[in-house]
């Protein structure tokens, strides 16, 4: 396998970025704000639109991805919900300052509005409560990463933050180092032959995912061909046997494993690697990989998130 020397660690990222962004801070206290605090900004999403004073300092985050841009420009969120936190972001859990107001996927409406946010960043998941949560406060619906135009979406959902907190630069730079390494990746996916299938396991049961869907980075952004053309781009994926992974036999194979993190299970290769899987190219080649389902199926859509996605996928080439 070949090593792709040039991606940068996430630890070593991680440090670049925030030394980047101390310095740019400094920077902008001497500096002119483009944008007065105060002063009101419209911003337009999918959902409606909203009117919401620039610099927010009270801000609910209901959503991990937008809690990811957040903790990189340093802006701390008065509450966010704390069950199924990732690792990565653990460092919220226990600080007590940060309300907890339930999951992901179900909040506590009491607790969000005795927090008293001056904006609510909500996630996909929690649609349903989009005309509860703007009753409390302007609710910003972040661009949903798997309706077809996967950065697209992730820079839209950056951009907002920019111009709400007026740091414009520090997202240029964000963006332009997630730019530039899939630039370099492609180089190495499109001079690849292989084929790749994408694949949800949750209790012994597998869904299928390709381009245009929520795991469509793989395809879409970084270039690698699909294994199975055609399937739908439910945000549930397509619900695939092992006898359909065996006659696709596909050479490489992508494994978020969501029961790792929705039981907190251990994977089981076993059951995942069965008799039919073992006879596809990429069992036989040992490119059957596993990929963090806490950035894939819990996040997905962050700084954070997008620049560990693709490092995970280069491991195959």
């Amino acid at each position: 396998m070949k090593k792709y020397n040039f991606i940068l660690s996430f630890s070593v990222l991680a440090y670049f970025l925030f030394f980047l962004t101390s310095c740019d801070g400094n920077n902008q206290k001497r500096g002119e704000s483009k944008i007065a605090n105060g002063e009101k900004i419209t911003i337009i999403h999918s959902l409606g639109t909203i009117e919401v004073v620039s610099n927010p300092q009270r801000v609910v985050v209901l959503d991990f991805s937008a809690l990811e841009n957040l903790d990189y420009l340093g802006i701390k969120p008065v509450a966010i919900p704390k069950t199924g936190l990732p690792s990565h972001l653990s460092k919220y859990k226990d600080d007590t300052s940060i309300v907890d107001v339930g999951s992901i996927t179900e909040v506590n409406l009491e607790k969000i509005n005795e927090a008293r946010p001056d904006l609510i960043i909500m996630g996909q998941r929690l649609i349903d409560f989009y005309d509860q949560l703007s009753v409390i406060a302007p609710v910003l619906y972040p661009e949903p990463v798997d309706a077809g135009d996967f950065m697209g979406a992730y820079e839209k959902n950056l951009d907002n933050l920019a111009l709400l907190y007026n740091k414009q630069e520090e997202i240029e730079r964000a963006k332009g180092i997630i730019r530039s390494k899939v630039e370099e990746v492609k180089k190495l996916t499109v001079a690849s032959e292989e084929k790749a299938l994408i694949l949800l396991h949750n209790r012994g049961r597998f869904s299928a995912y390709g381009s245009g869907s929520r795991f469509g980075i793989v395809h879409d952004v970084l270039g690698v061909a699909e294994a199975a053309e055609g399937l739908s781009v439910h945000r549930h994926g397509n619900p695939v046997s092992s006898e359909f992974i065996q006659k696709v036999n596909p050479d490489l194979i992508f494994v978020i494993d969501r029961s790792r993190v929705v039981d907190n299970s251990v994977t089981n290769k076993e059951e995942i690697e069965n008799l039919l899987v073992k006879e596809t190219e990429a069992a036989k080649n040992g490119k059957i990989y596993y990929l963090n389902p806490e950035i894939w199926y819990l996040a997905g859509g962050g700084i954070t998130s997008v620049n560990v996605m693709v490092d995970e996928v280069i491991q195959a080439f």
